[in-house]
């Protein structure tokens, strides 16, 4: 069964949020993807979504880039790992299936063998929570040069052993160093779900 949500950034009206949601309801989507943290009520998140039969599949870590788990300061690395933590037991308050998070950010301050020791260690302690309430993680690229190959991104998610870690494949992101068709076919059954939209090589 194949379903398409769109995330709740992507919508620019200036309206209600239960307009919004009426608005993404009539143009033809299934659900909507929620920021987490972010400033919405959920007690009105609900109602809308019970009002327009929209779902709410999952949410999107919003502290997983300025925050990063990769991050030098072991203080930030705990704010973002309980914001994943809190944003796991929200989507299973609003009946969603995942939690998107970018695994972390390699820069002139973030070695990428530190990156992926530290994002590693930190995921570890959100898996048990995960699997306990039923939530998965999934994680994506968003250009932070970070598993850069589908073979290496089949590692990382490997290495955890766990049915409730792996990949929101986006389309469009990879073709900036790659080929999607190679990734969804080495990462497989790790993808959990997909995200899609256009990316130009002539404009890049």
């Amino acid at each position: 069964l194949r379903k398409k949500s769109l995330k709740y950034a992507m919508i620019k009206e200036d309206l209600s949020l239960m307009d919004k949601f009426k608005l993404v309801k009539d143009l033809g989507f299934d659900g909507i993807e929620l920021d987490s943290p972010d400033k919405l009520d959920d007690k009105e998140v609900l109602v809308a979504r019970d009002a327009t039969g929209l779902e709410l599949p999952g949410l999107v870590n919003s502290l997983h880039w300025k925050k990063p788990l990769s991050d030098p300061d072991p203080a930030v690395r705990v704010e973002c790992r309980q914001s994943i933590i809190e944003a796991l037991d929200r989507c299973k308050r609003f009946g969603g299936t995942s939690v998107l998070v970018v695994p972390a950010v390699v820069n002139d301050k973030v070695t990428y063998d530190d990156a992926w020791e530290r994002s590693t260690a930190e995921l570890k302690q959100i898996i048990p929570h995960a699997e306990k309430i039923g939530i998965d993680i999934a994680l994506e690229n968003v250009w932070n040069n970070f598993l850069l190959s589908p073979m290496e991104a089949a590692r990382y998610v490997d290495q955890f052993d766990s049915k409730r870690l792996g990949w929101y494949f986006d389309v469009g992101n990879v073709v900036r160093y790659g080929w999607p068709e190679q990734w969804i076919k080495i990462l497989g059954p790790r993808i959990m779900k997909i995200d899609i939209k256009d990316y130009s090589r002539k404009k890049q």
